[in-house]
């Protein structure tokens, strides 16, 4: 078993732990009321804007997502908290030391012995969901789960679907398609570009992501029979029969949508599987991007 698989498997367990232990994080998290954005670098940017989403729309308070290297300085927030799996990345680090003494800080990383805990005024360790691997699967979607909780939106049913997707067979010859689209809603929009992310790092596919109701706008137009249109969350009224109108294969995500992310981390190590590829290696990639000081080589 691969490194990816050991732990897009562990993640019921990870979730559980983040639910219990989200109480004992409530001060380094946001309280309600306050302004906030929550920045991160790929995959953890992806959970920043599905968090936000979850925070503002639960009544939390206005809440922003960004990159960590698109921060808009020009706004005023009354935390900013950053989503970072090794603690190292660059463009997180240089926000956070750029930050200092000027807003509120938190930052949720698995390593505490890194670099981030000397730059976040508040910090939150999930050691028990690092990773190994360089594409990420159990440390963001834990990280989500914990905010999760945090908004009291966590329930036992989301551990139980996230069983499920990881019991329960890919649909049958969904390896076949060529191209792969994952739509959202709301907060799933940003669990749909992580499932895209997840099927071209693992497996180099050919993948798109978008909101539900802008796939109608242009981007059906790529939808041919060996296209696969997976939906997070319930579907647009009658965008499902659009889709098999075109003769591509519509898959409805009937499980929680974390739980639906899950299965699109299954698809990618499978997809990698069947097109001999290791999705330990993932190509041109690293853990962590550490680029070196302005002026330097």
């Amino acid at each position: 078993m691969t490194h990816v698989e050991d732990e897009l498997y562990s993640q019921p367990e990870c979730w559980i732990r983040a639910a219990e232990e989200a109480g004992l994080h409530a001060g380094a998290l946001p309280a309600a009321g306050e302004r906030v954005a929550v920045v991160g670098c790929g995959t953890s940017y992806f959970m920043a804007r599905a968090a936000a989403v979850l925070r503002e729309s639960t009544g939390q308070g206005e809440t922003d997502a960004f990159p960590a290297s698109e921060f808009p300085h020009g706004r005023s927030y009354d935390r900013v908290l950053a989503l970072t799996r090794s603690g190292t990345t660059t463009e997180v680090l240089d926000l956070l030391r750029q930050l200092k003494g000027r807003v509120r800080t938190s930052a949720i990383t698995a390593d505490p012995d890194s670099p981030v805990p000397r730059a976040a005024d508040d910090l939150v360790v999930l050691d028990f969901a690092d990773e190994r691997s360089v594409v990420q699967t159990r440390f963001a979607t834990t990280a989500l789960t914990l905010l999760r909780a945090h908004l009291g939106l966590h329930t036992d049913a989301v551990v139980a679907d996230a069983r499920t997707a990881l019991s329960t067979p890919l649909p049958s010859g969904l390896v076949e398609s060529t191209q792969f689209t994952f739509l959202g809603r709301g907060w799933t929009v940003g669990l749909a570009d992580e499932a895209g992310l997840k099927m071209r790092e693992a497996a180099l596919a050919w993948t798109e992501a978008y909101p539900a109701t802008e796939y109608r706008h242009g981007p059906i137009s790529i939808t041919t029979r060996s296209t696969a249109t997976w939906m997070f969350g319930p579907a647009p009224a009658g965008l499902a029969e659009q889709v098999r109108a075109t003769g591509g294969r519509w898959i409805e995500g009937a499980l929680d949508p974390l739980a639906e992310l899950v299965r699109a981390q299954r698809l990618a190590v499978a997809l990698a599987a069947a097109r001999g590829l290791d999705p330990d290696r993932p190509r041109h990639l690293t853990r962590s991007v550490i680029l070196a000081p302005s002026g330097e080589a």
